[in-house]
């Protein structure tokens, strides 16, 4: 059963570009399920059960979201008064809607008002609740002030920059097999003007309980952060903890989001992962989980991001385009993370099977870790937000007269001397039932290399192109040793498509077997011409195509490797002008090279190569090792993935966020 919480609005973007940053995402059922909010909201619930008939107000339709949190169920309802005439028609829990008005002939002792901001509202109609009724808003349980952004509107996204990361940290059997998380962002809020940002931090173990609640301040404007587990475990004495790390970016400006990229490493290097932010909104499906093969054990870790329990059968798996769903059969509780075996519940899924995960709104965008049973090697990934409002657009098929390639989903081919690249077209839209598609391999000067026709794929069929084998069937190479693909829709027989197309990229590095996954979805690159909201741009109203992407550099024993590619769907810049600008620890630029990729094309480069040991060496400012590049690009809109590489022993590889 879904969770009756409106978490997102996908956004009606057919008139044009609108500014803001909150993305859709919604921020009453963050206001509702905030760890700080929740054990008010039980109180709210324990009051009203002393007062006998609560006549229930809901001016703004938030009788849904508050209930799914909180259950009325428990109180004795007289009645479900309403403001807006249209709401008339509705029902809860027996109770037709009556008008407000009716409310002065109730016979309550309480009147509960579903309304954040009360005051605003209440003065002109107190005449109309019933006389001696005591009167209870949301605002009792609203955050301290400090944390506040915009004291004036409690709503406001900007006062509800949220996220769930993934924490781990233990010490392993004999001091050589733990395994460790770090956090890593920067204060890009101060860049937009915020004067005393923080984050506020709440750390749940695997039960949902509290382990450790605090505060830590920002770094300058730009300036790296890292919240590392095993500070934390040192910080707050813990033993060995695995669990959700709740984050609330306080007093901010220009983003309601929290981004971040979450590095997972083992002392033995056979545990190496980098993966993006988790995305704020619980959705009713994720996709682009490839199942593993017959070496390996397939996981999800499920945060429960609410505070009430996920009932049991609420949580499935699928292969994408099958309808037999395995259920996990056991509540999860508050805030609590449980690691479901995926391996075990779809026994007959393998590679390149897609795996649709049945979420409910319960969670966050999950991560899945592999473990390969005969070397131990691990890695971590996240899926995607399965759409479930997308219908096929028509208009799609018309753009190429004026919009060139059109949506273009572009993957990184990582040098071939080194690694091995795998990359699968996955359908991310509940009502996608085929993807009509080619894909191109591109050389890194921008050279088309080979163009193969996948067809009208069906949904049910999983298609993995190995691009070793590829060149090979081709009897090429890549002249630069390594480049991208890009999947494009390709209607010459047909088809629907949604413009939700992704794509997922499975690497191996040839010395070690050690594997990397990440997915995205496909964009208008570098265009003049606007199609609603693309081409997309982090500043400003597209076209205005920029660059600005935050690549964080490893420890001394790990290289970061970078790997930019300059997709365009129309003819652009013949050069980028690209400049990777290293800064310390202080947030001040110490170093910089330019670049120029051929647009079309893509570069691939790594920071101890680039950079010599004495510009790197500008980074440590007192100690502090936090150093950073920024590529910046004023010319064209470069799409970037980031990575560590330990030596041959293991790497790791997903995209980059821009702010």
């Amino acid at each position: 059963m879904t969770l009756n919480i409106e978490t997102f609005k996908n956004a009606d973007l057919s008139q044009g570009w609108r500014p803001g940053n909150n993305a859709g995402g919604a921020s009453l059922f963050k206001a509702l399920g905030h760890p700080l909010a929740a054990p008010m909201g039980h109180a709210i619930i324990e009051r009203l059960k002393s007062c006998g008939p609560v006549a229930v107000y809901d001016p703004s339709g938030t009788i849904g979201n508050f209930h799914a949190y909180y259950d009325l169920a428990k109180i004795e309802i007289e009645g479900y008064y309403v403001q807006r005439y249209e709401d008339l028609d509705a029902t809860f829990m027996g109770h037709d809607a009556k008008p407000v008005s009716a409310c002065r002939n109730a016979k309550a002792k309480a009147v509960l008002v579903l309304l954040f901001d009360a005051h605003k509202t209440l003065g002109p109609i107190a005449h109309i609740f019933p006389d001696g009724a005591e009167i209870i808003t949301l605002d009792d349980m609203r955050l301290p002030d400090n944390m506040l952004t915009n004291k004036s509107n409690y709503l406001d996204p900007i006062n509800f920059a949220t996220n769930f990361a993934f924490l781990r940290d233990r010490k392993g059997a004999n001091g050589s097999d733990g395994l460790h998380t770090a956090i890593a962002s920067a204060n890009y809020w101060a860049t937009h003007g915020a004067k005393d940002p923080k984050l506020w931090l709440c750390l749940f173990d695997e039960e949902g309980g509290i382990l450790a609640q605090w505060e830590q301040d920002l770094p300058a404007a730009g300036c790296p952060f890292v919240v590392d587990s095993q500070m934390v475990r040192e910080k707050f004495d813990l033993g060995d903890y695995e669990g959700s790390l709740f984050i609330h970016a306080i007093r901010i400006a220009g983003h309601d989001v929290v981004k971040y990229a979450m590095d997972v490493y083992g002392d033995n290097g056979k545990a190496l992962t980098c993966t993006h932010d988790a995305n704020a909104w619980p959705a009713d499906y994720y996709a682009g989980m490839p199942a593993g093969d017959d070496s390996e054990t397939l996981t999800l870790i499920v945060q429960n991001s609410h505070p009430m329990p996920i009932p049991p059968k609420s949580i499935g798996f699928n292969i994408v385009g099958a309808q037999d769903i395995a259920w996990h059969e056991e509540e999860i509780p508050p805030f609590g993370t449980k690691t479901l075996n995926v391996s075990e519940m779809l026994p007959d899924a393998k590679f390149p099977d897609q795996i649709e995960t049945v979420a409910g709104r319960y969670f966050v965008r999950p991560r899945y870790e592999v473990i390969r049973s005969k070397t131990g090697q691990r890695r971590m990934a996240h899926g995607n937000v399965e759409r479930t409002d997308l219908k096929p657009n028509p208009e799609i098929e018309k753009l190429g007269s004026i919009l060139g390639k059109g949506y273009i989903m572009p993957l990184p081919v990582l040098p071939t001397e080194w690694f091995n690249t795998n990359v699968l077209p996955t359908p991310m839209a509940r009502s996608e039932q085929e993807m009509p598609l080619r894909v191109e391999l591109i050389d890194a000067s921008g050279k088309l290399v080979a163009s193969k026709y996948l067809g009208r794929i069906p949904r049910r069929d999983h298609l993995a192109i190995d691009i070793d084998t590829w060149l090979a069937e081709e009897k090429k190479q890549l002249p630069s040793g390594h480049g991208h693909v890009e999947f494009l829709y390709d209607f010459r027989e047909g088809g629907e498509a949604n413009g939700w197309l992704h794509a997922l990229g499975r690497y191996e590095q040839k010395s070690s077997g050690h594997r990397a996954e990440t997915i995205f979805g496909a964009h208008i690159y570098n265009t003049a011409t606007i199609y609603k909201d693309e081409p997309q741009s982090y500043i400003g109203k597209p076209p205005g195509l920029t660059t600005r992407l935050f690549l964080r550099l490893g420890d001394e024993s790990k290289d970061t490797l970078c790997h930019l590619v300059y997709p365009a769907s129309t003819d652009w810049h013949p050069k980028s002008d690209t400049r990777l600008i290293l800064h310390n620890a202080l947030g001040e630029p110490v170093a910089e090279h330019r670049v120029q990729i051929n647009c079309g094309g893509s570069h691939f480069w790594r920071y101890h190569e680039v950079f010599s040991a004495e510009e790197r060496a500008r980074v440590e400012v007192k100690g502090n090792k936090l150093g950073y590049v920024i590529v910046r690009d004023t010319t064209c809109r470069l799409f970037g993935f980031h990575g560590l590489i330990n030596g041959a022993e293991s790497f790791c590889l997903d995209h980059m966020f821009g702010f």
